[in-house]
């Protein structure tokens, strides 16, 4: 046991291992260059017309919070969430409002609120394909890390996941980063009975304390010390903490932790954390997956949103090319040749899918983390399948380069595709859809909420702004958004009030509007969207690309009446101090 055990180790940890299946040490220079273009390239990508979509729910609290800090300084703002994200967006836009305001550039193109702050998202988000190529190479050699480097860099949904303002893409940036000072600390401890990897220990507890300042996800720490737990059972591995480094670790985590996020300390961002975790800031009563509704609670468990959401979204959210590659990988995860990084990525995907695929609440955000994981096993699969060609060919081919012009010919092929798509979906990255899942025909069918992301809110309401007689009321369910770009255009006359609220709706006037968005079908307005739908033709209808995504209706006498009486049959809100009625959010506290 104890044999088989060091050779699953020194398979890693021996360059001959990859070398032996067709690697190939890479040029540091050239390296560096690749990298550089990828991320380049990637960020590009990232940051074309960031202001393509409107702001959604979420991100206009982002920016509410933003606005909060720079009128008080900290406070318990959006409080349920940590502070690194939002003090990066407090940077980006202070930069943006300087830039706006630079005379001597004469009429240069202005930075918009939505590009200022998504900007930090895409920047980690670009930078973050450096971070995926070192943790594969640690554990599979170049190649794997190369290519795995980028299909992030260019997968049309990595690119639509970094482009919104939230805290995933910086979760997987400082989770990624402790882990290539985690497992290069291994590395150094097993290669030599005389080395201190201390420092390797002491930063990856420092990142990890950035990862928690980015988003409370503790569950992914947990992932490092399950893979650190198998090699403790080897009794001649010399990677080990001991109970003093390890608690040296917890206070350096602790530490970082407090620093990034220094409003923890306010007895005003508790109480957000327990109204959070108590799920009532929850403003909806579903979600919609493929055609159906379901309950989104986190604690509905399996009877709300179904387990198999995030085995839909890799088969038909990222390229066929790319879900092949995984497929073939998959099964190489659990054989010993693989070496022993096998069980890192097995352990990533296992603990990630223990904890996200059986709650009842979900979000395609969430599946960021989880994604360099599924691109690092399709790189495995993709660099097997060429080996594979190789070796077959090579009885039929005397000369080595038709192989080495194969093998680089099939990368490009996948890593291409992937290119392709990220060109064609731009810059609604996130209605990508591909083949297998229908392609363009049935882009928002899958998750609307998260395709759509509310991101036509802003041209509906400028036009409605456009229209609308004085003091009109706009009833949708985003009724704050619909508020902050109805002031943005100078109509602050207009009363914007909540789609799924019966008094707010037995209101309504004729010539009020009423936004009918894509991804904002719940239970509690079905039966509004469905009158409205069958007794009256929306006055106009707004699209994201060639994707239909709004339907924005006038009402008249006749859906008026319709309306009155399918709210009369609806139930009130269950508390008066709904999240999305106005003036519901809990108030600012130092």
């Amino acid at each position: 046991m104890a044999a088989s055990a060091d050779a699953i180790i020194t398979a890693r940890l021996r360059p001959e291992f990859f070398a032996e299946r067709g690697l190939v040490s890479a040029n540091r220079t050239l390296l560096v260059a690749v990298l550089a273009v990828f991320v380049l390239v990637g960020f590009g990508f990232r940051v074309a017309n960031l202001s393509a979509d409107g702001l959604s729910e979420d991100e206009l609290n982002k920016l509410q919070a933003v606005a909060d800090y720079r009128e008080h300084g900290l406070t318990s703002a959006n409080g349920e969430h940590p502070l690194l994200m939002k003090a990066l967006q407090t940077a980006s836009l202070v930069l943006a409002d300087k830039w706006n305001h630079i005379s001597w550039l004469g009429n240069h193109r202005e930075a918009s609120p939505e590009a200022a702050l998504r900007l930090p998202g895409a920047v980690f988000g670009a930078l973050t394909s450096i971070l995926i190529y070192l943790v594969a190479a640690e554990l599979f050699g170049a190649e794997v890390g190369l290519i795995a480097a980028a299909l992030w860099a260019f997968d049309p949904t990595a690119i639509g996941l970094n482009r919104i303002a939230k805290e995933d893409t910086f979760l997987l940036f400082f989770f990624l980063l402790a882990n290539v000072f985690w497992l290069r600390g291994q590395r150094v401890a097993e290669s030599d009975p005389h080395a201190r990897p201390e420092k390797y220990y002491w930063a990856t507890a420092a990142i990890f304390g950035a990862m928690m300042a980015s988003k409370y996800v503790p569950q992914l720490i947990a992932i490092s010390f399950a893979y650190y737990w198998i090699f403790q059972q080897i009794p001649q591995t010399r990677w080990r903490l001991g109970k003093k480094r390890l608690l040296v670790c917890l206070a350096i985590m602790l530490a970082v932790f407090v620093a990034l996020n220094p409003t923890i300390l306010f007895p005003a961002t508790w109480k957000q954390m327990g109204l959070f975790a108590g799920q009532k800031l929850i403003g909806h009563d579903g979600y919609e997956f493929m055609g159906k509704l379901y309950s989104h609670r986190m604690t509905d468990w399996l009877k709300g949103i179904p387990w198999y959401f995030y085995h839909v979204l890799v088969a038909v959210k990222l390229p066929v090319l790319t879900v092949v590659a995984f497929i073939v990988g998959l099964p190489l995860l659990f054989r010993r040749k693989v070496g022993d990084g096998r069980h890192f990525i097995v352990l990533w995907l296992f603990l990630w899918m223990m904890t996200f695929s059986f709650a009842g609440g979900k979000f395609t955000r969430y599946f960021t983390v989880a994604l360099p994981a599924v691109l690092i096993t399709a790189a495995i699969g993709l660099q097997f399948v060429a080996s594979w060609l190789n070796q077959k060919l090579a009885p039929l081919l005397s000369a080595e380069w038709p192989k080495i012009f194969l093998h680089a010919a099939l990368v490009i092929l996948v890593v291409g595709g992937s290119m392709r798509a990220a060109a064609l979906s731009s810059p609604h990255f996130r209605l990508y859809t591909n083949a297998l899942g229908g392609g363009l025909a049935k882009a928002g069918y899958y998750f609307p909420h998260d395709e759509f992301y509310d991101g036509s809110m802003r041209d509906a309401v400028f036009e409605i702004a456009r229209r609308a007689r004085p003091s009109a009321q706009v009833s949708s369910e985003s009724p704050m958004l619909a508020a902050y770009y109805a002031q943005r255009v100078g109509r602050q006359d207009l009363t914007c009030v909540l789609l799924s609220d019966p008094a707010a709706l037995r209101q309504l006037g004729e010539g009020d509007f009423v936004i009918i968005a894509r991804g904002r079908r719940y239970f509690s307005n079905e039966a509004i969207i469905t009158t409205l739908e069958q007794s009256s033709t929306p006055a106009f209808r707004i699209s994201m690309g060639n994707v239909p995504s709004a339907s924005i209706y006038v009402l008249d006498r006749k859906s008026l009446e319709a309306v009155n009486d399918a709210a009369r049959h609806l139930p009130p809100l269950a508390s008066s101090t709904h999240p999305l009625l106005p003036g519901s959010q809990p108030s600012r506290a130092q």
